[in-house]
């Protein structure tokens, strides 16, 4: 056998070492390429499943008109503008019943006043039933309620409540704590969101999703301004919509409203004609005098700083009939829209915190009203009536992962759909018994399907502005209201035609097929919900119980 020489040996082994390190080098480079996609891939799918934190805006009484991105040009809201440049704005948000503590416990339930039991302000709420606040707190959020919701009782679902009792005062408010009243010192509006930026930084868990209820009172009557915000619309003379001086012809039920700002707005409780001297008297002005009692010696000042010389000129100017009219309507709005002035800077503070602390990407932020309202339109204030102006709520909304800045939603969406759409973005099953349905398809263009109809009713009468009973439904073009109790009126209108709902065409026999249909949508409609008149009778009787007693 011929020997190998030992040198060859040598160069053998080390070549053979040589290409083994290469195999174990690229081996090891296989398993750490495999780990790191598998790390990647895991941290990907754990980002896909992280859920967002909710921070759901509502004011109470802010009408679409009033904020500057729906375009009416009545006032500027610059922060409350920045959710609909940076996600969406709804043109057709609704509520199902509009006047403040029913629609406030329709959007927590997701259910029709008629099936959720608050049915007016006085009947008292069940906050034993589910609503999705509790959802969300069972499956691990943080929750929380700062400022109004008008439901009495301790709320339910929140780790941490901080409340107004009623309607909340504007000035020195007291707020109910967990169940424990304290007064803070100050502006009510400027209070509701320090409270709700305190738990965002120093009371929630870091580590969990979060639900944040951050509910101003603003700009609910009387309209109390803050400050700094008292002669932003002095030099400014509004001009009332066209039909102002409405003579509500063909509208019964209208006709008989007590909600006009020329026959029924309140000199000082509604437009501060409090004067030293005692001389207005009127029938809210000792309710007023103690609102304005509750302000220090410092607040008080700046008022009357303010206020005194609009008594002073008005009560020199002695103001009859339409000049009377047109004054009271602008002061309406120079205090109502300097109210809302202090909601937008709340907004903007929260919106930048949310930034300032990397929280932005991953929050749905949402701005809405409990309802709309009327800024002069029939010559009202208030709201109740199906029409328009206090069927219609605001509704922006903003969540950067999955809706696309500028975006504008035109389907019809009801308060009836927060619920739903909030337990769907957080992953958690949506209760059979639900009435709403959620709207995150329309919003990242997933869904192309929506209702084509929506369902009201309003039950509060007898009662406060005399506003009757009535029931309805509104398509992409009309409406139809059935009015009751003591009364019994149809009334349909072609919103394409007459969107300001001054001609009832129920009788017009060029809408007899229109008539028909409409009706066939109402009767499908009060069936899907529930509703019929057998149980208004029993809301009714519900309603006068509680009125008594």
């Amino acid at each position: 056998m011929e020997r190998v020489p030992f040198k060859s040996i040598e160069k053998l082994i080390a070549k053979a070492k040589s290409n083994l390190c290469i195999i174990l080098l690229v081996y090891l480079m296989g398993l750490v390429s495999v780990g790191c996609k598998q790390k990647e891939d895991k941290q990907e799918k754990a980002e896909e499943h992280v859920r967002p934190n909710i921070v759901f805006i509502m004011s109470d009484d802010h009408a679409y008109q009033a904020i500057s991105a729906y375009g009416h040009g009545l006032n500027n809201t610059p922060n409350i503008d920045r959710i609909a440049t940076e996600g969406a704005i709804f043109n057709r948000g609704f509520v199902t019943n509009s006047i403040c503590a029913p629609s406030r416990a329709v959007m927590l339930t997701g259910k029709h006043s008629h099936i959720n039991g608050k049915v007016d302000n006085i009947q008292e709420f069940d906050w034993d039933q589910e609503n999705f606040a509790k959802s969300l707190q069972k499956s691990g959020y943080q929750t929380a309620m700062v400022g109004k919701i008008h439901l009495d009782g301790l709320p339910q679902g929140f780790h941490y409540s901080n409340v107004l009792p009623g309607q909340g005062q504007y000035y020195n408010p007291d707020f109910i704590e967990n169940g424990v009243k304290k007064q803070y010192q100050g502006y009510v509006t400027s209070v509701t969101t320090d409270i709700a930026l305190d738990w965002l930084n120093n009371k929630r868990e870091k580590d969990k999703p979060f639900l944040l209820l951050y509910h101003q009172k603003a700009p609910h009557r009387t309209w109390m301004p803050e400050a700094k915000y008292f002669s932003l619309f002095k030099d400014k003379d509004f001009t009332p919509p066209a039909n102002f001086f409405d003579d509500y012809k063909g509208r019964e039920a209208a006709a008989k409203h007590e909600m006009g700002i020329y026959e029924h707005m309140d000199l000082v409780y509604d437009l501060k004609m409090l004067d030293k001297e005692g001389e207005i008297k009127t029938k809210y002005r000792n309710a007023f005098q103690g609102q304005y009692n509750r302000m220090d010696s410092i607040q008080k000042l700046a008022w009357d700083a303010h206020y005194d010389p609009i008594i002073s000129n008005f009560k020199g100017e002695k103001l009859e009939g339409e000049a009377l009219a047109l004054w009271k309507y602008n002061r309406y709005m120079q205090d109502y829209l300097s109210t809302i002035q202090s909601v937008d800077d709340g907004v903007g503070e929260v919106l930048d915190y949310l930034e300032a602390n990397g929280l932005a990407e991953n929050t749905i932020i949402v701005y809405t009203s409990d309802q709309g309202f009327y800024l002069g339109e029939h010559g009202w204030f208030d709201k109740r009536f199906m029409y328009e102006e206090s069927f219609r709520t605001p509704l922006l909304m903003k969540y950067p992962k999955e809706i696309k800045a500028g975006t504008v939603i035109d389907e019809l969406v009801q308060n009836l759909d927060f619920a739903p759409t909030f337990l769907d973005y957080a992953g958690v099953d949506i209760a059979s018994d639900i009435q709403g349905e959620s709207f995150r398809g329309l919003v990242n263009g997933n869904q192309k399907e929506w209702r084509d109809a929506i369902y009201y009713g309003y039950y509060e009468f007898p009662g406060e502005h005399h506003v009757k009973r009535h029931y309805g439904v509104r398509t992409d073009r009309y409406k139809l209201i059935h009015f009751y109790y003591d009364i019994d009126t149809w009334e349909l209108y072609d919103l394409e035609k007459d969107p300001s709902e001054m001609h009832n065409v129920y009788d017009d026999p060029d809408y007899s097929n229109i008539r028909v249909n409409m009706h066939k949508k109402l009767e499908e409609l009060r069936l899907k919900y529930k509703d019929s008149d057998s149980l208004d009778q029993v809301n009714l009787e519900r309603y006068l119980k509680a009125k008594q007693g």
